[in-house]
Formats: C-alpha cells, sequence, structure tokens
C-alpha cells in the first residue's frame, strides 16, 4: 500500500444493509472492514471485543485523496440523470472543469467510479451517499457501472 496515503483512525462501526462491517473513520469516511480470506485476513471484525480493540487504529482512507469543497461554493447548474446508456461520451474520457469551478458527482443509484488521472489514475468508487468532488482543472473521467444513475452538479 501506498505509505504516503492519508490515514485516519477508527472512531467507531456500523454494519451496511447486506451486514457487512463499516469502520467509521475521524475524517467522517466510512470504510468496510471484512473479514473473508485468503483476501482480507481481518478475524477481528467478527467478534465485539475485536473491534473495540481496534478502535483508534488507522486505516488507510481513499476518500481524504478527493479534492475537498471550498465553503461558500453555490450550484449553478445540474445536469443528468445519466445511467450508462446516455451518459455523455465527453464525461468517460478525459476532461477538465474550467478555473474557478467545482463539482460534484452525485450517484443515485448503483456505483460510478471517479478516476483522478493527475494521482496515479486513482478511482474511488462512489455511490448513494458518497458524493465525488471535482476540482477546477484537474484531469478526470467517470466510469459508470452496470445499474447506475447520477447525476453532476457544477459550483462557484
Amino acid at each position: 500500500m501506498d505509505s504516503g496515503a492519508p490515514r485516519s483512525a477508527i472512531v467507531g462501526y456500523h454494519q451496511d444493509d447486506e451486514g457487512h462491517w463499516v469502520a467509521e473513520l475521524a475524517c467522517g469516511h466510512g470504510q468496510h472492514v471484512r473479514h473473508s480470506p485468503p483476501f482480507q485476513d481481518r478475524a477481528w471484525v467478527t467478534e465485539a471485543a475485536g473491534r473495540e480493540a481496534h478502535l483508534g487504529t488507522n486505516l488507510i482512507c481513499p476518500f481524504c485523496r478527493m479534492p475537498k469543497l471550498p465553503e461558500g461554493m453555490t450550484e449553478y447548474k445540474r445536469v443528468g440523470p445519466f445511467d450508462p446508456h446516455t451518459v455523455p461520451k465527453g464525461l468517460l474520457s478525459s476532461h477538465r472543469l474550467k478555473a474557478g469551478v467545482w463539482g460534484e458527482i452525485v450517484v443515485t443509484e448503483g456505483r460510478v467510479i471517479y478516476v483522478l488521472e493527475d494521482d496515479g489514475d486513482f478511482g474511488l468508487p462512489l455511490r448513494p451517499g458518497v458524493v465525488g468532488t471535482v476540482a477546477p482543472e484537474r484531469p478526470h473521467h467517470v466510469e459508470p457501472q452496470p445499474g447506475c444513475s447520477f447525476y453532476v452538479r457544477f459550483l462557484r
């Protein structure tokens, strides 16, 4: 893993709709902590005592790599909704927002991968409740997954 990636401490847990454990991080993001050997060996998450013992443990938070929307931004335009069949081709290939313009990719159903091209083509899986923030002039694109629906808000 990338040792320079942002880390955040586990401050609590909850279960998602499918019963999988999600670590609540100090940064405000959540991260699934599954025990599914041989891919993920986290037997500690299956018992309350194990989860309690891991409070305060730092996890890499991929969502902290996303740009932070400055305060005071207001929406001036919205496009969509889109699905994998209606998404404009321009969103699927490398593009940038103009100087001073910010964006938010809002998923209403399914998943959309938001790719930060200037961060090693780092892909962030967006889903309902996890909004993708797009900074001005940063190259990016989206990869809509089957069954998704999303729209884009533009702010300044």
